[in-house]
């Protein structure tokens, strides 16, 4: 069999049964916004993006959701084959943590880290990889800061008969190497960044030898390899419009899981680092409070060493260090900022999703920054609760959701993101600990 025809063979549906609870479209909460999310612009001519100014990077059928304004988009038959390894996720009720709390709130987690991953990033690396190989497209070259997101687009490219070539923050490569190896059994090649393969890393070691590196640092590394080869793409793990909503599989199951049993969340917690778990999972409940004016309450936990939503500037600014990507309306904390190397290393980005900036900015979302330290706390209080250690990310939104179910004279309803399980990030726990 020729390589095209295995990797066409890979693409087309298997006729496996798919049960009738894994969602069928994803959910794009810019139709239902009150006002337009501002348009990601060309650094060069400072006008509006277009389709061809997206091609060297993105197949067409990301950069068509990428502008998407259609409430609904329907997920191709074969994602949704490979989401129901896992999906849909669990909706489990927290018994044992309301009982060590002492609180009259209820209290609920979405759990991602059911993923052969481990988090919720393989609901945009599936989808994104399927994309690129309907296209033609043979290697995928993306960033990736604690792994999850790395590890994640190596396993779906393995499905689909990719090449995987990833970029990780130098921090978290040195702090987390069961991540690399994850990657590398999946068939993905991890270097570390910034590195001396390309123009812009051997630039940024030249102005900083020992820097810790940086989201937009390994972003530029990724994006530069990606533009050189037409045969090869970039990948983004968080941010971009399409990747918000494919993660919206999150916030869908949720709502469904909550409606089945009669309860609406009160207030959701997520977790906020570029913002796709966060937006995945809260979404379609900003668009029911929109259509329907329902009040769920949404509350963005981000970490305070990297408070973009909560510090930042609402501005128009550059998604990585060299200055390659388009130009975004986002919070931001400038593209040259970089985060101390704290544990949870997929929340150390500069910016926040254009999409999610623009949600705060119209109040439908509110946000708190949480120290690494309170972060951890509660992630064990978690672990010895409810059995499940969170990944370092995860763990700030449960500790504003202790926050909030410490404080409530209510039986109101919590609802938390967990996004991801924290097995390989046991070094950050001991550190902890």
């Amino acid at each position: 069999m020729s390589e095209t025809t295995s990797v066409k063979s890979l693409i087309e549906p298997t006729g496996a049964v798919v049960p009738s609870t894994v969602p069928t479209h994803w959910y794009n909460l810019a139709a239902d916004l009150p006002e337009p999310c501002p348009p990601a612009l060309n650094p060069g001519t400072q006008e509006p993006l277009g389709p061809d100014d997206l091609a060297p990077l993105f197949p067409m059928g990301l950069i068509m959701q990428e502008v998407s304004t259609e409430r609904e988009v329907e997920i191709p038959q074969t994602v949704r084959e490979i989401y129901a390894l896992w999906r849909p996720s669990p909706l489990i009720r927290a018994h044992r943590l309301e009982r060590a709390l002492g609180t009259p709130a209820k209290i609920f987690y979405k759990y991602e880290g059911v993923s052969p991953a481990g988090s919720h990033k393989p609901n945009t690396a599936v989808a994104q990889a399927y994309y690129n190989a309907v296209e033609g497209t043979t290697k995928l070259t993306t960033e990736t800061g604690a792994g999850q997101w790395g590890a994640s687009l190596s396993f779906a490219c393995s499905l689909l008969g990719l090449d995987c070539e990833v970029w990780q923050v130098r921090s978290s490569y040195d702090q987390k190497p069961y991540r690399r190896f994850q990657m590398e059994t999946y068939g993905g090649v991890c270097h570390p960044s910034p590195s001396d393969l390309t123009e812009s890393g051997r630039a940024m070691l030249a102005a900083d030898p020992d820097t810790t590196g940086s989201l937009g640092m390994a972003i530029s590394e990724a994006v530069e390899v990606a533009a050189q080869d037409p045969n090869t793409h970039y990948a983004l793990g968080s941010v971009l419009n399409h990747v918000l909503l494919h993660q919206s599989v999150i916030g869908i199951e949720a709502m469904d899981q909550l409606d089945q049993i009669g309860e609406r969340a009160d207030v959701i917690f997520g977790c906020a680092g570029g913002g796709s778990n966060l937006a995945g999972l809260t979404f379609p409940f900003i668009g029911r409070n929109v259509r329907e004016g329902t009040s769920t309450q949404i509350v963005a936990c981000e970490p305070a060493a990297c408070p973009s939503l909560t510090q930042g500037e609402y501005r128009y600014d550059h998604g990585d260090v060299a200055g390659l990507t388009p130009l975004l309306k986002m919070h931001t904390l400038g593209k040259d900022f970089v985060p101390l190397p704290i544990h949870a290393g997929g929340l150390r980005y500069h910016g926040m999703a254009p999409m999610v900036s623009h949600t705060l900015n119209l109040g439908l979302m509110t946000a708190i920054a949480v120290e690494q330290e309170d972060a951890f706390a509660a992630g064990v209080e978690f672990a010895r609760a409810e059995g499940i250690i969170p990944a370092p990310e995860s763990t700030h939104a449960v500790a504003g959701a202790i926050a909030r179910a410490r404080a409530a004279t209510t039986d109101e309803t919590i609802l938390i993101g967990l996004s991801g399980n924290g097995v390989l990030d046991l070094t950050a726990y001991a550190d902890y600990v």
